[in-house]
């Protein structure tokens, strides 16, 4: 890789935002096609990819809390009176830390209810919960959907958008150029890491 390359995304992070947006679409295919009358046994596709979200959120928790900055992608009031971010703008941490709060909250009524289904795991329980108490979990549940689908439209959007096209490769590729990276970021914020030629184990801090 030419020095003038710097990684955004290691693989693994690659890998993970992948593998969770692949499930993302699973379980809202699975969970509103059948809303418009596309009939299909989705119910156990759609609660298995939702326990394989659940795993894949709990391991970038984890690895977000012990192994990365987790401050680098939290906003503060800082951010707003910054020219330059650090290695994610103003715009990208609202959009994580709003798809962090909506992920969480459709794995918790998920899990839910799957209370009333039988799996592998236990048997269905729908007397858990009164009726009124399982109806607002379904209601949010749905509404949480609809608003991931009006989120993830906005995401696509901007990510192909010409001026924001060398982060769609860095989530592909792992890099943006010299360039890019003085361009968008505050060297102070964020000490990008360069790979010297021919030499990928090498790293150059600035």
């Amino acid at each position: 890789m030419p020095q003038n390359r710097l990684i955004r995304h290691h693989l693994v992070d690659r890998l993970f935002h992948w593998l969770l947006a692949i499930s993302i679409f699973i379980l809202l295919f699975t969970g509103l096609l059948p809303q418009f009358d596309v009939d299909f046994n989705w119910v156990e596709l759609h609660w298995i990819t939702g326990i394989v979200l659940t795993v894949l959120v709990a391991i970038h928790s984890v690895r977000s809390v012990f192994w990365k900055k987790l401050i680098s992608i939290w906003f503060t009031r800082q951010d707003f009176s910054l020219a330059k971010g650090g290695k994610y703008s103003l715009e990208q941490k609202l959009m994580h830390n709003f798809i962090t709060v909506l992920t969480l909250a459709v794995i918790v009524t998920g899990i839910l209810m799957m209370v009333r289904l039988d799996t592998p795991f236990w048997e269905r329980d729908p007397y858990r919960l009164e009726a009124e108490t399982w109806g607002y979990i379904y209601v949010i549940h749905g509404l949480l959907a609809l608003i991931f689908v009006s989120t993830i439209m906005l995401h696509i959007y901007f990510s192909l958008r010409p001026e924001k096209r060398q982060y769609l490769r860095a989530m592909i590729k792992g890099w943006i150029s010299r360039e890019e990276y003085l361009d968008a970021h505050d060297p102070e914020l964020w000490q990008g890491e360069f790979t010297a030629e021919n030499d990928k184990n090498t790293s150059d801090q600035i």
